[in-house]
């Protein structure tokens, strides 16, 4: 694989390196869905914590479960830290609302690893303490913990499915829960795949 010929930043092409050689991403298909996905989902590799600056409609519509009324989503609105006590608090081993899990395992790295939970597993499989302290998933493991993720969740045999739409799509579903984004996805995909097959 050319891996020189991928036109990313460098504390990420480091990063990519643990990836092969750590992780299943070791052939062109595999490394460009993944490459793509984490593009998408970072916007180009900038962000790397989740952005909870919600107004009362968007909570409305993104976390709807959460939010059934006007009232309540107006109470929350633009107030990060509770919203995500609220909307990720006792699940995925986070304690509840009061305890602060919430906003302490909001979604970080590449593609918002979330939950104590899965920071938990995280840290047991590199070896690394991002309990005690989550940022390590922004600052030092955003590719990393993307790749964690999908070898999680069996992502690479899904990427082996070839170089298409549909299994971009495929991946995408798996990612993302639905399709957002997916023309991106798409074209991303197809950049990184002609430039290191």
């Amino acid at each position: 694989m050319n891996l020189s010929s991928l036109k990313i930043e460098p504390i990420v092409m480091d990063e990519i390196k643990t990836v092969v050689a750590k992780f299943n991403g070791n052939t062109p298909l595999r490394l460009a869905h993944f490459i793509a996905q984490c593009a998408h989902e970072s916007g180009n590799f900038k962000l790397v914590r989740e952005n909870l600056n919600y107004s009362a409609k968007s909570l409305k519509a993104v976390f709807g479960k959460y939010f059934p009324n006007e009232a309540l989503a107006a109470s929350y609105e633009r107030k990060p830290e509770k919203i995500a006590n609220l909307v990720y608090g006792g699940r995925m081993g986070n304690g509840n609302e009061l305890s602060g899990d919430g906003f302490r395992f909001r979604g970080r790295g590449f593609i918002q690893l979330t939950g104590k939970d899965n920071y938990k597993a995280f840290s047991t499989f590199i070896g690394e303490d991002c309990v005690a302290n989550p940022d390590l998933i922004a600052t030092k493991y955003p590719l990393t913990s993307a790749a964690f993720f999908f070898n999680k969740n069996n992502l690479w045999t899904i990427c082996d499915k070839g170089a298409t739409s549909d299994v971009v799509l495929l991946v995408t579903k798996r990612v993302n829960g639905g399709t957002n984004g997916l023309q991106d996805r798409v074209n991303k995909f197809n950049l990184y795949y002609n430039s290191i097959k």
